[in-house]
């Protein structure tokens, strides 16, 4: 019997884990396909990604800016379509670079971020190096409002979203937590999904929750997640780096 190619496995793994959320949305009684799967590819290889891209992936989640400019380049490079979102903090000085290669932000958390995202997605205009499209941008909360671990307490968020707003480049299009560790989770998932309709009310149009990760993207589901974060369930132990 021939052993299991690399690309068995992750067809595989990618089975399982949509299998996992298409089970979750029956069970808290939503459309199925209504939640989107964000594999999160940090530490993993370029051709991993490209092979997920065969099997119909086209985004994947990045943490690190450094690592996620350098495989946008390489897909780009090898004529890959899938897209990089950037989900790790962002450091403002790095605005440019991210608005260079991003397809999606979900981890905007001030308002100096949402300006130099803008100013760069201009200047990469202005290069040729993008499209006229805007960037998709959610804003990270905090649920605890210990903003070290990234996001922004839930006062600020009228701030952040109205700035994201009123860019010329950029397109507000929802909110990204992460429950702190100890949490209710299920509480801080409702939470967000409560603070993503009252935006949603405000701008005139339904704004996306990014919430859950492998241990606890049913229970997110349930509460309204419209997009799900799983690392290790889709690409497999993730190498030490």
């Amino acid at each position: 019997m021939t052993a299991p190619t690399r690309k068995d496995e992750l067809k595989a793994n990618l089975e399982r884990v949509l299998g996992e959320i298409r089970d979750a949305e029956r069970a808290a009684g939503r459309e199925a396909g209504s939640v989107r799967l964000l594999p999160v590819s940090k530490f993993h290889t370029v051709d991993d990604i490209a092979t997920l891209g065969e099997l119909g992936v086209e985004l994947v989640g990045e943490n690190r800016e450094q690592e996620a400019r350098g495989k946008a380049e390489e897909l780009a490079a090898a004529g890959c379509a899938v897209g990089i979102a950037m989900i790790g903090q962002i450091q403002s000085k790095k605005a440019n670079a991210v608005a260079r290669w991003a397809a999606e932000v979900h981890s905007v958390d001030s308002v100096k971020l949402a300006e130099g995202l803008d100013r760069g997605m201009a200047l990469a205009l202005e290069r040729g190096v993008r499209t006229a499209a805007p960037l998709p941008c959610l804003v990270q909360v905090s649920a605890d409002g210990d903003t070290a671990r990234g996001g922004i307490p839930y006062a600020q968020l009228d701030n952040v979203a109205e700035a994201i707003e009123r860019a010329e480049h950029l397109q507000l299009a929802g909110l990204m937590v992460v429950p702190p560790l100890g949490s209710d989770a299920a509480a801080v998932f409702a939470q967000a999904r409560s603070r993503a309709d009252a935006l949603g009310e405000k701008h005139g149009r339904a704004m996306l929750l990014s919430a859950g990760m492998s241990g606890d993207f049913a229970e997110a589901v349930a509460c309204g997640s419209d997009i799900v974060r799983v690392g290790t369930g889709v690409f497999g132990a993730r190498p030490v780096g």
